[in-house]
């Protein structure tokens, strides 16, 4: 399987390293910053980088040729229709809410101040793969991203990627409009 990944930060990067150990061939990295650490471990492992033209969108040209599945890891762009049919299997991403509950940027921010339990519109697509954990008294956004999300994220988007690697398909459940909400950006 041909992998484009798409992404930034620390996730980005343990999500290349994942991808990697699952036996998958990551042919490029796209990222928003040339400077981003996830393009420094691409080009340390000799895989082709390429930056966005616009940090909020991907487009067709910016995915490889060949690309099997587009995976989204840490990244705030949006992946353009045309995009997405340039791959076999189109794309996956994690998001870090129990969809469809706070699509958007600050969804951890949301389900905190809701006091949710967690696991061409952005995050409107079919799950793939989802589960929750508990949001403990206190916890900051972050700390549940480290202690639980990312981690949980990390075991998702592994279990997707073998069973497509398997299945030569994704696994699919569409989510139910009814219970979406957003979740902006938060201003404080």
């Amino acid at each position: 399987m041909r992998i484009t990944l798409v992404g930034s930060r620390h996730f980005g990067v343990t999500t290349f390293n994942m991808l990697r150990q699952h036996g998958v061939k990551i042919i490029r990295v796209v990222v928003a910053d040339a400077e981003d650490r996830l393009a420094t471990a691409a080009r340390a492992a000799e895989i082709e980088v390429t930056i966005q033209g616009d940090p909020r969108l991907v487009v067709a040209r910016e995915i490889a040729e060949g690309t099997d599945l587009i995976v989204t890891a840490h990244s705030h762009a949006r992946i353009a229709e045309e995009a997405l049919a340039t791959a076999k299997l189109g794309g996956i991403g994690y998001h870090p809410s129990l969809l469809p509950r706070h699509r958007g940027i600050a969804a951890v921010e949301w389900t905190i101040r809701e006091g949710d339990p967690m696991a061409d519109r952005m995050d409107a697509g079919a799950i793939a793969a989802q589960e929750w954990v508990f949001v403990k008294k206190g916890e900051t956004a972050r700390e549940l991203w480290e202690r639980a999300l990312a981690p949980l994220g990390q075991k998702l988007l592994g279990e997707v990627i073998d069973y497509a690697k398997i299945h030569k398909t994704l696994p699919a459940k569409p989510q139910d409009e009814q219970f979406a909400t957003l979740a902006p950006k938060l201003s404080e």
